[in-house]
C-alpha cells in the first residue's frame, strides 16, 4: 500500500471504512423484515458490497472497526416507519455531501476514484430494483392529499370567518371530511375497475387513507383551542398544511429521486392561494346574508 498517504487522506479512508461496514449492516438488519424475496435480495447483495469496500479501504488502514450502532438503529427505525427504500435512499444521499472529501482522497490514492464510481454505479442499479409496494401507490396518495389539503384548507378556512366558532368550525369540518373522504375513495376504486386494474381495492384504500389523515391533521386545531381563537386555530391549521406538504414532498423526492423544491412550492401556494380566497368568500358572505353566528 501506497506509505505516503497524508493524515488528511488517511482520515477520509477511515471514514470511508467505518460507512461501508456500518452501511453493510445495515443493509443485512433491513433485509430481515423487507417485503418480497427479490427486495431481501438486493439488500443482501448491497451488503455483501458494502462489506467488500469495507475491506479494500482496511488495506490502508490495517484498523478492524466497528458498525456504528447509533446509525444502525436510526436506519432501521426510519426504514420500519417509512419504508426500507426511502431508508436506504435517504442513506445513500447523505454521502453525497462528502464530495470534498472524496476528491482530496483522489490527489492520493488513484484507486479510490475507481472504486466510488463502481460503487456508486452498481448501488443505483441495484437501488432501482427495489419494489416496495407503498411506492407503488404514490400516486394514490397524492391524488387524497393534495384533494384534502385544496378542498379541506379552503374549506376550513371560510367557515373560520363565516362561522367564528372553533366547535362549530371542527363539526362542519369533520363531517365534510368524512363524507369526502368516502367520496374520493369510492372514485378510485371505481377508475381503477374502469382501467382493468386488479389493485382498485389498494388504490382506493391509499386514497382514503392519505385523505381521512389529512382531514384530522387539519382539524386538530379546532379541537385544541377554545371557541373564541378562531383565528389561532386558522393560523396553526395553515402550518399544519405546510408541514403536511413539505414532509411528504421531501419523502417522495427521497423514495422516487424527485425534486423537492419546485414539488413542494406548487403544492404549498395552490392550497394556501385557496385558504385565503375562501377566507374572502366567507368574509363577503357574511356580510351579505348578514348571518351571525
Amino acid at each position: 500500500m501506497n506509505k505516503t498517504i497524508s493524515d488528511a487522506a488517511l482520515s477520509v479512508i477511515k471514514k470511508m471504512q467505518q460507512n461501508e461496514l456500518t452501511e453493510s449492516v445495515i443493509y443485512q438488519e433491513i433485509s430481515k423484515f423487507a417485503k418480497g424475496d427479490e427486495n431481501k435480495k438486493t439488500l443482501l447483495r448491497l451488503a455483501s458490497e458494502e462489506k467488500a469496500h469495507y475491506e479494500i479501504w482496511k488495506g490502508y488502514t490495517g484498523i478492524e472497526m466497528k458498525p456504528q450502532k447509533g446509525k444502525v438503529f436510526k436506519y432501521k427505525m426510519i426504514a420500519r416507519i417509512f419504508g426500507f427504500t426511502f431508508a436506504v435512499k435517504l442513506m445513500e444521499n447523505g454521502e453525497e455531501n462528502a464530495q470534498s472529501e472524496y476528491e482530496l482522497l483522489a490527489q492520493e490514492v488513484e484507486e479510490s476514484v475507481s472504486i466510488r464510481q463502481q460503487e456508486e454505479e452498481h448501488e443505483a442499479a441495484l437501488l432501482n430494483m427495489l419494489d416496495e409496494e407503498i411506492l407503488q401507490y404514490v400516486g394514490s396518495m397524492v391524488l387524497g392529499l393534495n384533494d384534502a389539503l385544496v378542498e379541506l384548507t379552503g374549506s376550513l378556512a371560510g367557515f373560520t370567518l363565516a362561522m367564528q366558532n372553533t366547535r362549530l368550525i371542527a363539526l362542519s369540518g369533520l363531517i365534510l371530511g368524512i363524507s369526502a373522504t368516502f367520496s374520493m375513495a369510492s372514485s378510485e376504486f371505481l377508475s381503477a375497475k374502469s382501467e382493468g386494474r386488479s389493485d382498485a381495492l389498494k388504490s382506493c384504500t391509499y386514497t382514503g387513507i392519505a385523505y381521512l389523515v389529512t382531514v384530522v391533521l387539519l382539524i386538530a386545531p379546532y379541537l385544541i383551542f377554545g371557541n373564541a381563537q378562531y383565528m389561532l386555530a386558522l393560523a396553526c391549521m395553515l402550518v399544519i398544511v405546510i408541514l403536511i406538504i413539505a414532509g411528504f414532498t421531501y419523502y417522495t423526492s427521497v423514495a422516487q429521486d424527485q425534486p423537492f423544491k419546485s414539488r413542494f412550492i406548487e403544492m404549498a401556494t395552490i392550497s394556501i392561494s385557496v385558504a385565503v380566497l375562501s377566507f374572502l368568500v366567507g368574509k363577503v358572505a357574511k356580510i351579505f346574508l348578514g348571518v351571525d353566528l
